[in-house]
């Protein structure tokens, strides 16, 4: 009689491979195809900036980023806006509708708007008398036009999602072969 060596650990293979496959070749493709998504929206972004922490300028295409999680059985590539400039590429992908700029009461804690800008104004007598934006006086309240919607993210979405689908695809060949199961570089694989 044929005697058969290995059948319990090929079985324990077996019972961890759709694990495994989620954990070592799942989460890099969803994070190639995120990231074809994610360049084809800081390309439509091209230059536009934001005023970032400290007074300087940042392009909002950096605080474009692709996060990967696993949730229970499914695998989830997220292209999302965070970091300075992320609160700009909101208003440029939705557009703002016309509205009255002045000092929300949740936020004055018990200070006028005139008190406020006493604070931001630095000394200058000038501004010390009404609602200051980008530095300039513009009285008590300003009522601003709007802005108009200039999509990226979702053009991108549109336009790429072949690319995505087939980078995903290629990464998955890649690291799925008759051999078994190939990691990915570590910086693919883990994210928060």
């Amino acid at each position: 009689m044929a005697r058969v060596r290995g059948g319990a650990a090929t079985r324990r293979y077996m019972q961890q491979l759709p694990e495994l496959f989620r954990e070592r070749v799942l989460r890099g493709a969803a994070r190639r195809g995120a990231t074809v998504i994610a360049d084809g929206a800081k390309e439509r972004l091209g230059g536009r900036s934001a005023d970032g922490p400290g007074g300087g300028k940042v392009l909002i295409a950096d605080s474009v980023k692709v996060r990967v999680r696993l949730k229970g059985e499914v695998v989830r590539g997220r292209v999302l806006l965070n970091g300075p400039g992320a609160y700009v590429g909101r208003w440029l992908e939705y557009g703002t509708d016309p509205h009255f700029i002045s000092v929300d009461p949740q936020y004055r804690n018990g200070k006028t708007a005139r008190r406020i800008n006493k604070s931001i104004a630095d000394g200058n007598e000038s501004l010390k008398t009404s609602l200051v934006i980008n530095g300039k006086p513009v009285g008590a309240t300003v009522y601003h036009p709007g802005a108009r919607k200039v999509p990226f993210l979702r053009p991108a979405v549109d336009t790429l999602e072949r690319e995505a689908l087939a980078a995903a695809q290629t990464y998955i060949n890649a690291r799925a072969t008759r051999a078994g199961l190939l990691a990915g570089p570590a910086a693919e694989e883990d994210d928060a």
